[in-house]
């Protein structure tokens, strides 16, 4: 079974930075994609970011592009989520989501197991 477990959220000043970090078991991952997602209060959870495990190939959502930078560490079987030059509208609980099928994906249906989340605050 999969389990994923979120860490690194916090409260930061508008242009701060902080690492999320996503802490994976339970399976070998290396075909699995791994994705970043936030739900703010009153909105639909949206997609922010995702990693193809075997290959590192990325994928952004428009709104983090040049802010935000996923990456993974094998090893640690651990998949981070660095974001700089933050914004009061990325202020959310950030979830991350894994799948065993490796094509990457913006939609949170492709994605089929997730983590319990990490408060991100973000302040003006």
């Amino acid at each position: 079974q999969v389990q994923l477990v979120e860490s690194g959220g916090g409260l930061v000043q508008a242009g701060g930075s902080l690492r999320l970090s996503c802490a994976a078991s339970g399976r070998t991952f290396n075909s699995y994609k791994i994705g970043w997602f936030r739900q703010a209060p009153g909105k639909e959870r949206e997609f922010v970011s995702a990693i193809r495990w075997h290959t590192g190939n990325t994928l952004y959502a428009d709104s983090v592009k040049g802010r935000f930078t996923i990456s993974r560490d094998n090893a640690k079987n651990t998949v981070y989520l660095q974001m700089v030059s933050l914004k009061p509208e990325d202020t959310a609980v950030y979830y991350c989501a894994a799948s065993p099928n490796f094509l990457l994906s913006r939609s949170s249906d492709r994605y089929d197991s997730w983590g319990q989340g990490t408060q991100v605050t973000v302040s003006s």
